[in-house]
């Protein structure tokens, strides 16, 4: 008689997950609906002209410390900026990261620092900052080459002193 109990126990969950079932589609949609809306404007402007792009912020520590990690790939426009809070020496790695990228390097009034360009996916290489910065944009390799991206161009975005 247990045995017939334990049965019939786990067949009383069924209508309830099956009611559950939309609830649980509806929230995991929302979840991805809020990923894109934290995509935030970003702009850089070199001799070029003006180049826009959609970054994620990443401003927390948890945030900053799982950047762009096990991503296949990144839409063109798109990138992540790290904010830091404060200007001071920055040390990134490519650990775990298989898209090649460009590492801006910024000031806290905006201004590109340096250019770490098309770094090498899954390294564990320290790439520097080579001085203060406050914060590090990430956009695909070879982006800050076509848009001719160099130290002194300015980044418009919130998180920059104007």
């Amino acid at each position: 008689m247990a045995r017939g109990s334990a049965v019939v126990r786990r067949f009383a969950v069924l209508p309830i997950f099956r009611a559950l079932f939309p609830v649980i589609i509806l929230c995991l949609a929302m979840v991805g609906a809020r990923a894109e809306a934290a995509l935030e404007r970003l702009e850089i402007i070199t001799e070029s002209g003006a180049h826009e792009f959609q970054v994620e912020l990443a401003d927390k520590p948890s945030e900053r410390s799982k950047g762009l990690m096990y991503r296949k790939s990144m839409p063109q426009n798109q990138g992540m900026l790290f904010d830091f809070h404060v200007e001071g020496p920055v040390m990134m790695w490519m650990k775990n990261t298989y898209i090649p990228l460009d590492m801006i390097f910024v000031s806290r009034q905006g201004l590109v620092t340096r250019v770490a360009a098309n770094t090498v996916p899954m390294s564990e290489e320290v790439i520097s900052s080579d001085g203060p910065a406050y914060a590090v944009i990430e956009l695909n390799a070879g982006v800050a080459d076509k848009i001719g991206l160099k130290r002194g161009d300015q980044i418009r975005h919130r998180a920059f002193k104007r």
